[in-house]
C-alpha cells in the first residue's frame, strides 16, 4: 500500500510538471473545452424552446463537464500505452516489481486529481457564463461520481489491453468520444435501455441532484443498485479483458513492437 501511495505521488508530480512544463498545450486543451461549450449554448438558444432555456442550459453545462472528465479516464489508459510504445519505454514498465496495472491505476488516479481541478474550473466557468447556477451537494455528488468513475476505469483498462496488442487505436479512441457524449447526453427517461450502458445512470443521478435538487433520499434502493452494479461489471470486465491482454502480448513477445 506503502508503495501504491509512493507511486501515485510521483506520478502526481509528473503530470502537474508535464501541464506546467508544457502550458501552452494546457491552456489551448482548456480553452478548446470551453469554446466548445459556448458552440452548445448558443446553439440552445438559437434553435431551443425558448420556455426551456434554463433546464436546457443546465442539461448541457452538467452533462458536458462529466463528458470531458468521463473522456479523460477512458482514453487516458490507452494513450499511456500508445505514449511508452512510441517512445520505447513499455517493456521497462511491464519489468516494473510493482505490476504494470499499478502503474496504471496510480497514473489515472493522479490525472483524476489533476483534471478534477481543470474540470472545477471549467464548471465554475461554464456556469458563470451561462447565468445558471447549479445546486452543489458534494455530499452526494461526490459518492456517486466515484462510483461511476469506477465503471469508466473498467472502460479504460479495456483499452489499454486493445492498445498493448494492436498499439494503434487512436481512431478507436476518436470514435468512442462521440459514441460517450451521446450517452451522456441521452437521458435515461428518453432511452431507459442505456441503464446497462456504462456511465449513464450515473450521470443521471448526478443531473438530479445538481438541477433539481435531490437528496439521498430522494432515489431509490433499485437506483443505487443499478448505479453499484453497472460499474462494478464494467470494472471486472475492464480488468479482465487487460489482463488477459497482457497475458497474450507477453507470451507473443508484442511489448517491444510497435
Amino acid at each position: 500500500m506503502i508503495q501504491l501511495w509512493h507511486l501515485i505521488n510521483a506520478n502526481l508530480r509528473k503530470e502537474y510538471i508535464e501541464l506546467k512544463r508544457y502550458y501552452p498545450n494546457t491552456i489551448t486543451m482548456i480553452v478548446q473545452f470551453y469554446f466548445i461549450f459556448l458552440a452548445m449554448l448558443l446553439g440552445i438558444h438559437v434553435v431551443g424552446d425558448p420556455q426551456q432555456i434554463d433546464t436546457n442550459v443546465q442539461y448541457v453545462i452538467v452533462n458536458y463537464v462529466i463528458w470531458f472528465f468521463m473522456l479523460t479516464i477512458m482514453q487516458d489508459l490507452g494513450y499511456v500505452i500508445l505514449f511508452e510504445a512510441q517512445r520505447g519505454t513499455l517493456e521497462q514498465l511491464f519489468m516494473s516489481p510493482l505490476g504494470m496495472w499499478r502503474i496504471l491505476l496510480a497514473r489515472i488516479i493522479a490525472n483524476l486529481v489533476i483534471y478534477g481541478v481543470i474540470v472545477s474550473v471549467l464548471l465554475v466557468l461554464s456556469m458563470a457564463t451561462a447565468g445558471e447556477w447549479l445546486v452543489f451537494r458534494i455530499d452526494v455528488v461526490l459518492p456517486i461520481f466515484l462510483i461511476s468513475i469506477l465503471g469508466m476505469l473498467g472502460i479504460g483498462f479495456m483499452l489499454a489491453g486493445l492498445a498493448i496488442i494492436f498499439k494503434q487505436i487512436q481512431s478507436v479512441l476518436n470514435v468512442l468520444q462521440f459514441i460517450l457524449m451521446g450517452l451522456a447526453f441521452v437521458p435515461l427517461s428518453v432511452a431507459p435501455y442505456l441503464i446497462f450502458a456504462p456511465l449513464v445512470k450515473g450521470i443521471d443521478m448526478v443531473r438530479h441532484v445538481m438541477i433539481h435538487g435531490y437528496t439521498w433520499l430522494d432515489f431509490s434502493f433499485w437506483d443505487y443498485s443499478a448505479l453499484i452494479l453497472n460499474s462494478a461489471f464494467y470494472l471486472v470486465l475492464g480488468v479482465v479483458i487487460y489482463l488477459k491482454s497482457e497475458k497474450v502480448a507477453m507470451e507473443k513477445g508484442l511489448l517491444s513492437q510497435y
